[in-house]
C-alpha cells in the first residue's frame, strides 16, 4: 500500500520555525516530484515548495522562498519542510504530494497554526 504520511506540523508563535516530515512508502518514487502544498481556511490549496525525488531543482512559491526549504533523504524515503521565521499566513492545513508521474499520490495533511 503506497502512502505519504505526514507530521511535524503544530501550533508556534510568529518567527518560530518547525519542521514537517513526509515519509512515503509503498513504491519507489524516483519519477516522481515531490511536493508540499497548503490549504488555509476558505481558500483553494496552492503550491508551496517542490523538488524531484532523484534530486536537482527545487522551486518555491515567492511567498515562502528565503524561509522555508525542501530536502529529502532518500534513505529514509522522507521529504522535509523546514519552515522558518512562520507569519500568521503561513497557518493551513500542509499536504505532501508525489506528482509528476501517474499516479499521483498525496498524503492526509498536517496542522500548522501560527499565532501572532
Amino acid at each position: 500500500q503506497v502512502q505519504l504520511v505526514e507530521s511535524g506540523g503544530g501550533l508556534v508563535q510568529a518567527g518560530g520555525s518547525l519542521r514537517l516530515s513526509c515519509a512515503a512508502s509503498g513504491r519507489t518514487f524516483s519519477s516522481y516530484v515531490m511536493g508540499w502544498y497548503r490549504q488555509a481556511p476558505g481558500k483553494e490549496r496552492e503550491f508551496v515548495a517542490s523538488e524531484t525525488w532523484s534530486g536537482g531543482n527545487t522551486y518555491y512559491v515567492d511567498s515562502v522562498k528565503g524561509r522555508f526549504t525542501i530536502s529529502r533523504d532518500n534513505a529514509k524515503n522522507t521529504v522535509y519542510l523546514q519552515m522558518n521565521s512562520l507569519k500568521p499566513e503561513d497557518t493551513a492545513v500542509y499536504y505532501c504530494a508525489a506528482t509528476g508521474d501517474y499516479p499521483e499520490y498525496w498524503g492526509q495533511g498536517t496542522q500548522v497554526t501560527v499565532s501572532s
